[in-house]
């Protein structure tokens, strides 16, 4: 089943973005998704917004409208507005990216989301699933899925990409629907718009002055060696943005973090480093050694202390308490992994065995504490105990 674009014509004009802002407006909610292209850049380019709006003169109710994200001509700012007004219901399926790419090209806020992906986690669906899979599973809708790999960045787009972008936000509204139902029937509701919440402050925007944080293996440099890796990541993330292109494409992980710890004074000390290639030196050596320079000259930066860290002998905790939410998750219709990952687990399993407090991690907070914080904390202190119960469940019992 495949949808047409808008009847305006394949690409939407101002007028039909307004005319579009006008309806969403009236119905209090819009459906969107884009395709974009990150490959070869320093930040994803938006190559095409879909939006679909509820349009009663349209045959199948939904008008599908197609923004070309490289026509500058195009004013989006009518739906931008509507996007950050909190009366405003806005449709996505796995957002995150969505979400951070208009904030940033379109230069506005997103509130009041309804991620189908995340509403499906909590309405017995599986945590990830895909756009196709969910129509098929909670619609019966099949639909192609033929382009959603191709280069969105070269004019003109085919038929084929065009009724492809058109049909990935034609079904949204049937889904979330759908979805809403069996949240409000199971009373999860609540919940999958909590977690939705969370999407609002996704960003794309990168720090210059904290990159170097994501470093591997920055956490072994001295204090000195981490303030040369500051100033070497800050000046990789700027050229970078300036030049648009990936920062691996400017310097490698591993050799920044080498020159880091080599501080080298010369050309010929950068070339005695692994992974530093000639043409690197030839064009940014400069650069690079003025870097070095700029970061011995800073204070040096302290390792941090120690933070709470899981031991061998935690595995067999964590695989009990993993236990014990799993059950929690089937019991109540939930994906598994909406609850706990193994990294949070290991650092409540930690905590609890230094009598420290509880680790700030999300299956300690909101509706998740409120499914299973008690039972894991009530576990972990020894006052209750798991064990097979009737039809080979799990269930915890207290203890004397």
């Amino acid at each position: 089943m495949m949808s047409e674009p808008s009847p305006a014509g394949a690409l939407a004009t101002s007028a039909d973005v307004a005319a579009s802002a006008t309806l969403a407006a009236h119905s209090g909610r819009l459906g969107i998704d884009t395709e974009f292209m990150s490959e070869g850049r320093y930040r994803a380019l938006l190559c095409l917004t879909q939006v679909a709006v509820e349009d009663a003169d349209s045959p199948t109710g939904i008008r599908t409208i197609l923004i070309d994200g490289l026509d500058t001509g195009v004013d989006c700012a009518p739906l931008a507005r509507l996007l950050a007004d909190p009366e405003i219901e806005v449709v996505l399926h796995a957002g995150r990216q969505d979400v951070a790419i208009l904030r940033r090209a379109w230069r506005t806020e997103i509130t009041h989301i309804f991620d189908t992906q995340i509403a499906a986690g909590f309405a017995g669906e599986a945590a990830q699933a895909g756009y196709g899979n969910l129509l098929a599973a909670v619609l019966d809708l099949r639909v192609a899925k033929s382009a959603s790999y191709t280069r969105w960045d070269i004019r003109p787009l085919t038929a084929e990409q065009l009724a492809y972008a058109a049909d990935d936000v034609a079904h949204l509204f049937g889904l979330a629907d759908a979805l809403s139902a069996r949240l409000t029937d199971a009373g999860r509701e609540e919940w999958a718009r909590e977690e939705c919440r969370r999407l609002e402050g996704v960003s794309d925007e990168r720090d210059p002055d904290t990159a170097w944080e994501r470093l591997p293996r920055v956490s072994s440099l001295d204090p000195g060696a981490r303030a040369v890796a500051r100033t070497l990541a800050a000046w990789r993330e700027r050229t970078a943005a300036q030049e648009d292109r990936p920062v691996s494409s400017v310097l490698a992980d591993q050799t920044l973090v080498e020159v880091a710890k080599r501080h080298p004074r010369d050309r010929g000390a950068l070339g005695q480093i692994r992974g530093m290639h000639p043409s690197v030196i030839k064009r940014r050596g400069d650069a690079l050694l003025t870097a070095v320079a700029a970061g011995l000259a800073e204070e040096p930066i302290p390792r941090e202390p120690r933070g709470i860290r899981s031991e061998a002998a935690d595995a067999p905790l964590i695989a009990l308490a993993e236990a014990l939410l799993r059950s929690r998750a089937s019991e109540a219709g939930l994906a598994y992994e909406l609850i706990a990952s193994r990294a949070e687990l290991e650092q409540i399993i930690a905590a609890a065995r230094l009598g420290q407090p509880e680790p700030e991690v999300r299956t300690l907070q909101g509706w998740r504490r409120a499914l299973v914080g008690a039972d894991l904390e009530a576990l972990l202190s020894g006052r209750t105990a798991l064990a097979v119960a009737g039809r080979r469940r799990l269930a915890l019992h207290d203890i004397g």
